[in-house]
């Protein structure tokens, strides 16, 4: 594995508006903590591309580097305003989500991530699944397009707890699959499967060769330990399946209440506990 990720939500004021950490202060802290990498969610006040100038953005990348940071992944705040749903039946909407989730690449390229995560997006009442799909499907065909061009992997998440266009394993794969891209993978997210009542262990082995990126959160956004996610199984399947990628924290981000070091600090101890027991 390439190392332990965090995921900023829960320092960056989304979807919830509380807590708020300035950038730079969740670099430091993650990296005094031991974590290899930081996920960023591309939401103000961390990074919506439009707020970040050319100097800006090579401060950040500065202090990610004095800091021994890399940024595993980055991934769109869909909801809100804007909405940014891929699979909108509003062509003006799903117009604005290429044209942002380019302005993520680009921003990724300049902060050199990897990788970019495609949510493939949701719909509604009136709208058919198969339209939703091909919607879906020929916006990440044009983003994964200019996203080979700067050496970015895009990575399809199942997100059944929010979402019903894609939710599982299957589904993803299917659509990876059908993008017709080679720098298109999948990855998945424990909490999503657990939502499903499905064994997390089992979506690493359906994905194998496929999977390029993992998201790790046990029961209502826990750390890991915390709940019932048998974590141990999931570790070993990654090993097994000799799994290249990050482990990247997608923890408290759903409530004011949490208190994101306590996220972040229970997070990486438990999971370097149980590293070194497989290894």
């Amino acid at each position: 594995m390439k190392g332990i990720s965090f995921n900023s939500w829960v320092y960056g004021s989304f979807p919830s508006w509380l807590p708020y950490y300035p950038l730079e202060e969740v670099i430091t802290r993650l990296s005094a903590m031991g974590y290899d990498a930081i996920e960023i969610g591309c939401a103000s006040p961390h990074a919506w591309p439009e707020y970040l100038s050319n100097e800006k953005r090579k401060e950040i990348l500065g202090h990610l580097q004095r800091n021994n940071l890399a940024v595993s992944a980055m991934l769109p705040a869909p909801g809100g305003g804007p909405g940014i749903n891929p699979c909108s039946p509003l062509k003006e909407e799903r117009e604005f989500t290429v044209k942002h989730y380019k302005d993520v690449l680009r921003l990724a390229h300049d902060w050199e991530c990897p990788t970019v995560i495609w949510l493939a997006g949701w719909f509604g009442f009136g709208a058919a699944q198969k339209d939703a799909w091909n919607y879906s499907l020929e916006g990440l065909q044009d983003c994964a397009r200019y996203a080979k061009e700067l050496g970015i992997t895009f990575v399809v998440e199942p997100q059944a707890a929010d979402s019903n266009l894609i939710e599982s394993a299957d589904d993803a794969l299917l659509f990876a699959e059908e993008v017709g891209e080679s720098n298109v993978k999948v990855m998945f997210d424990t909490f999503h499967a657990l939502y499903r009542s499905e064994v997390p262990s089992d979506y690493v082995y359906r994905m194998a060769d496929k999977l390029h990126h993992v998201h790790i959160s046990d029961d209502d956004r826990l750390p890991p330990g915390q709940g019932s996610v048998n974590f141990e199984s999931v570790l070993k399947a990654l090993k097994e399946i000799d799994y290249k990628g990050y482990l990247s924290m997608e923890v408290g981000f759903h409530t004011r209440k949490a208190d994101p070091d306590w996220y972040a600090k229970t997070s990486i101890d438990y999971l370097k506990v149980k590293l070194n027991e497989i290894n």
